[in-house]
């Protein structure tokens, strides 16, 4: 399955063949969106149409597992409402999902330093031991040590003052002691574009494409992805559950975030595929706030 742009004719006709009760409500285009083209459906909700390859299992996890938890967090989440079925239409699922209101905020960051409080109680009820069927994620959740090298991933820092500073955090989250707890629900996918914001703090989270259970430290990268400037030492208080050793490897994995961030941001601003522009200063912007805590 590729990378496809889907118009609202198509979503219209799916609305009236599966959901006919909804199929009159106002349908506009949403910016934004990897693995799944949106569209906002009336006010209060949103149309998820999968178009890459990995999407449609994805939106089966969220339709699974989203639900349960959406209701023990404490922020607005997209959790799904109606589910759409293969049809002659259109071959794979698609999602009804609650609409969360909000700017995201790659195009409007968190200023205000109480948005700290907000996460930390959003974790600290996310965070919670998995099931045994829980989804696993080859690349969030697990020991830093097991990932594939990065080497590479580093290049796009090459010439930055502080590169050999960032990887001296990698190294030492990589170094650190393993998690050792039961595996934890986690977003698993915490970067600017997958928050909104409301008045300079967090007002929701979205996309939980990469919902899994594993090492808690994925998510507390957070804390210098998301929240502005000095605001970490104070998130890390309001979760109270992070041992040093968890605070090392979170750092690790802030590192790894936003080089990604700058990389994909870089593409981006060169016009290549795949590229989103918005993320390479969310990126440069996390480097500056990890290597502060020093």
């Amino acid at each position: 399955m590729e990378e496809l742009k889907f118009e609202q004719d198509l979503v219209r006709a799916l609305l009236r063949d599966q959901h006919p009760d909804l199929a009159d409500l106002e349908l506009r285009d949403v910016h934004g969106g990897w693995d799944n083209q949106q569209f906002r459906l009336g006010e209060e909700l949103a149309v998820r149409m999968p178009r890459t390859e990995r999407a449609p299992a994805l939106l089966r996890m969220e339709q699974r597992w989203l639900p349960p938890l959406a209701e023990i967090l404490p922020l607005p989440t997209p959790a799904p409402v109606r589910i759409g079925e293969p049809s002659p239409l259109f071959e794979h699922t698609w999602t009804i999902v609650r609409w969360v209101q909000g700017e995201p905020a790659d195009y409007a960051p968190i200023t205000r330093i109480g948005a700290a409080e907000v996460l930390a109680d959003f974790l600290r009820a996310l965070h919670q031991q998995a099931p045994a069927d829980a989804p696993v994620n080859p690349s969030r959740g697990i020991p830093l040590a097991g990932l594939p090298p990065i080497d590479d991933v580093f290049e796009v820092i090459a010439d930055h003052a502080d590169a050999d500073a960032a990887r001296e955090v990698w190294e030492t989250a990589v170094k650190a002691p393993a998690w050792q707890g039961a595996p934890l629900w986690l977003h698993g996918d915490l970067h600017p574009a997958n928050v909104v914001v409301q008045d300079g703090t967090l007002a929701g989270v979205i996309d939980f494409g990469e919902l899994c259970a594993g090492d808690p430290a994925t998510d507390l990268s957070a804390a210098w992805i998301l929240l502005p400037a000095g605001a970490a030492g104070r998130f890390f208080d309001a979760y109270e559950r992070a041992d040093e050793a968890t605070v090392t490897r979170a750092r690790g994995w802030a590192v790894l975030r936003a080089l990604n961030l700058i990389a994909i941001g870089r593409n981006g601003r060169l016009g290549l595929p795949g590229g989103k522009p918005t993320w390479e200063p969310a990126g440069y912007a996390t480097l500056e706030r990890v290597l502060a805590t020093d």
